[in-house]
């Protein structure tokens, strides 16, 4: 980033290369359209340029990366009002399909799906905050800087937000 900064901009690519697919995650993660996400990771590319004056060697790369991740994901949140209420099976579970584990697999999906729609209730700052922590496996320091907040707040945000979606979650499915 500091060659981009020093007006090397082709450096740009392998920075868009490195990261790409964390920020497509993070942004599918908060609105569940994958249009969406390309664009929105485009858009973060374009304000990197547009703001490298404002990179400093103090931070760490990824957590300015997430910072205008989140402004640009809330300034589309502005902008355009969709349904994220889209269904969703796919998290990465890696599925034998032999008969055996039929009921395993229906299971696992039906966990899939109840789980999507406890994150969909979580207010956005809280799923922010999961999505974060436990899908894009930042650190409580990282996740804190990237809020505004101390470590130890965003470890303690983290854990509520955790604590909301397991009620959410519980009870979605004893309906």
């Amino acid at each position: 980033m500091l060659r981009v900064k020093a007006g090397e901009t082709q450096k740009l690519g392998l920075l868009y290369e490195r990261y790409k697919k964390r920020l497509f995650g993070f942004f599918y993660q908060m609105n569940k359209d994958a249009a969406l996400s390309e664009d929105l990771v485009q858009n973060v590319f374009v304000k990197i340029l547009k703001y490298k004056h404002t990179y400093t060697e103090e931070s760490k790369f990824v957590v300015w990366l997430f910072q205008i991740a989140r402004n640009t994901s809330y300034d589309s949140f502005k902008k355009v009002k969709k349904n994220m209420h889209k269904d969703i099976d796919e998290v990465g579970y890696s599925i034998d399909s032999n008969e055996d584990n039929m009921q395993a697999v229906m299971v696992k999906k039906e966990n899939v799906r109840t789980l999507t729609r406890a994150m969909e209730m979580l207010n956005p700052e809280k799923k922010e905050l999961l999505v974060l922590s436990k899908f894009k496996g930042l650190k409580y320091r990282e996740i804190g800087e990237i809020v505004g907040c101390s470590e130890g707040n965003a470890r303690i945000k983290v854990h509520r937000a955790l604590n909301e979606l397991k009620g959410i979650f519980l009870t979605l499915e004893n309906r």
